[in-house]
């Protein structure tokens, strides 16, 4: 997929096959965040589009200590009119208590021609995620990613690979932090 650059601002995917985009990603790598387990494993995205075929159910996951985390949200184009693929995610946090909407930036600065990895960031760099259809990424590949991150500005040392389990776990094969606590211990680094 063309890349669109104009000075600093880094290039994103144009047109993007939404659609092709849905499903399941496993996170091979990311910055550390605040609203994720530090020990957290087995990471992954579930992509779902609605029926208005503009909204897309996100469903991200991840394990830690044994259990389950996860949240969930929606995301939408920024600009419905533009061919960049520049989208919002929604979540409410905490999760229990639906009340405090954080939005946030999801730019897809790449992802290949068969829709089997991806390379996610933010317009402020610092957020990044690669993401692959699989629990693993063939170590060429990987270091493309890498390449293009550099190219759009990202320190790619801060990158973490994230464990994967392989086969990955089942979501409901594992006890589920339901009242959202993960969410909290996360912002003090428990």
């Amino acid at each position: 997929m063309a890349a669109k650059k104009s000075g600093s601002e880094m290039g994103v995917v144009l047109g993007l096959d939404v659609a092709r985009y849905m499903g399941r990603w496993y996170e091979i790598a990311s910055f550390p965040n605040f609203f994720q387990p530090r020990d957290g494993r087995d990471t992954r995205a579930t992509y779902e589009l609605m029926e208005d075929g503009a909204t897309v159910h996100v469903l991200n996951e991840t394990w830690s200590k044994g259990k389950r985390d996860y949240i969930e949200g929606t995301a939408y184009k920024a600009d419905p009119s533009s061919e960049e693929a520049k989208l919002k995610v929604k979540f409410y946090v905490p999760p229990f208590l639906p009340i405090i909407p954080v939005v946030g930036d999801y730019w897809v600065l790449y992802v290949d021609d068969d829709y089997q990895y991806a390379l996610v960031g933010e317009p402020r760099r610092k957020s990044l995620w690669i993401l692959c259809r699989k629990t693993h990424i063939e170590e060429e590949v990987y270091n493309q990613l890498l390449e293009k991150a550099k190219e759009e500005g990202y320190d790619v040392a801060k990158l973490h690979k994230t464990p994967q389990s392989d086969p990955p776990p089942e979501s409901d094969a594992a006890p589920t932090d339901s009242k959202g606590t993960w969410w909290f211990k996360s912002l003090f680094g428990k």
